[in-house]
């Protein structure tokens, strides 16, 4: 009996996790903080008003009040995937799985749900000019699950994904105009991934749990250019994730496997302006170096042997533009909006798989924020996010990728609502 096919689609469910959160391209997770998404994240960069810019841009934290800031955010995402099958169908010759008698398969129903998103930032001034940060926040996360019919359910069925990143961050006022950042990064991969296996009648299901710590840097510098503009420059690295866990299957298959994953670096162009007493303008030019990820490593066995071949995303790099406005309506109220267009990293049907079924999405934002007292506000943040409908033509290949025992073709309709909470404090 071949080795199930899970094998070398357990590292896509990894990447999904970014997807689910965030909603913005890939699977990255940009649900961050109230203040931002009601303002479609545009200019978070060079905002630095309270202590999420610890994880937006450390240079802020030098625009910060004196003494101690801190912002608890909690973000309620509905994200909607459905499916719609046009055309799906088996390998000639009756090869597996449909040689052995079995549907084709259902939608999947709902592929999405409705999860939420905690974040922490705290921020310590040690002197006018020196600043100190932490943030602990969900930097890529995902959570996908199909019905058991699922026409797509031996390329994906299940995933379960959440990467945490533990961010100690130092900033500096260089003069009056220029202050740099730079934070290291710490993050936790979980991730769960179930599919059905092809290659048994009936259908025989396949699980792997993992987890791996990873390393990498932040980098931020922030400019004031007039009284009026700042600019913000920020830049996150890759992180490198060596997974080891288990895979078990209905088969009887109980056994250690190993895989890699790595999370893309981006960099952020940002300003903010303020063009009068009460309005500012705030935009963003994001970059996201999703090109480093072409393939997943193959899954690999304790005794070293290669599960199957990789699995392949072919990403390239993408782009996203945001604008917004704040206006300081009264001493306790501002109102604040913003839209985005988030461009998605994959090339072609082909590439498009069941796990992370991306599209071009455009971001419309709005909220407020209410001054409680000098010392604490609250910031309320929604978001609806437009999706552009898309196709996939996936193949579904047997375990040396040589043979399509199944091409998976339909069109995937995405959507997704967020509503945030951010409390701001500075003692």
């Amino acid at each position: 009996m071949h080795k199930p096919m899970i094998l070398r689609h357990i590292p896509a469910c990894l990447a999904i996790l970014f997807s689910t959160g965030a909603f913005a391209s890939g699977f990255q997770l940009s649900e961050q903080s109230a203040s931002g998404i009601a303002v479609a994240n545009a200019g978070t960069a060079a905002v630095a008003e309270d202590a999420t810019t610890v994880y937006y841009n450390p240079a802020g934290m030098t625009y910060l009040p004196q003494g101690h800031s801190v912002s608890v955010v909690t973000t309620v995402l509905d994200r909607r995937t459905h499916f719609t099958n046009d055309g799906t169908g088996g390998s000639v010759n009756n090869n597996p799985p449909f040689g052995l008698g079995r549907a084709i398969g259902g939608d999947g129903g709902n592929g999405g749900g409705t999860h939420a998103i905690p974040a922490l930032y705290y921020a310590y001034s040690l002197n006018d000019q020196l600043r100190l940060g932490f943030a602990i926040n969900p930097t890529f996360a995902d959570e996908t699950e199909y019905d058991k019919n699922f026409v797509g359910r031996y390329s994906g069925l299940k995933t379960s994904i959440e990467i945490v990143n533990l961010n100690p961050s130092v900033a500096y006022k260089i003069n009056d105009k220029l202050s740099v950042g730079a934070g290291i990064n710490f993050a936790k991969a979980n991730v769960e991934f179930m599919q059905a296996i092809p290659n048994v009648s009936p259908d025989g299901y396949g699980t792997l749990k993992g987890d791996a710590n990873g390393w990498g840097y932040n980098l931020g510098v922030m400019y004031q250019l007039t009284e009026a503009t700042r600019v913000g420059l920020s830049y996150r690295s890759k992180i490198k994730f060596d997974l080891e866990g288990k895979q078990t299957t209905t088969t009887g298959t109980d056994r250690a496997i190993t895989a890699d994953l790595t999370v893309p670096d981006m960099a952020s162009l940002a300003f903010h302006h303020q063009a009068s007493k009460k309005l500012a303008i705030l935009g963003d030019v994001t970059w996201t170096g999703w090109s480093s990820l072409q393939a997943l490593s193959p899954l690999v066995a304790a005794d070293g042997s290669r599960a199957v071949a990789p699995l392949r995303y072919n990403f390239k790099d993408t782009y996203r533009v945001g604008l917004g406005a704040t206006y300081q309506l009264d001493e306790k109220w501002q109102l604040r909006a913003g839209t985005a267009f988030d461009k998605n990293p994959i090339p072609n049907d082909e590439s498009r798989t069941m796990t992370v079924p991306d599209g071009d999405r455009i971001w419309l934002s709005l909220g407020a924020r209410w001054k409680l007292s000098p010392k604490a506000s609250l910031d309320f943040g929604y978001a609806h996010v437009f999706v552009k409908d898309e196709r996939t033509a996936r193949a579904v290949m047997n375990t040396i990728e040589s043979t399509t025992v199944q091409t998976v073709r339909g069109k995937f309709e995405n959507a997704a609502d967020m509503v945030s909470l951010q409390l701001n404090y500075n003692f």
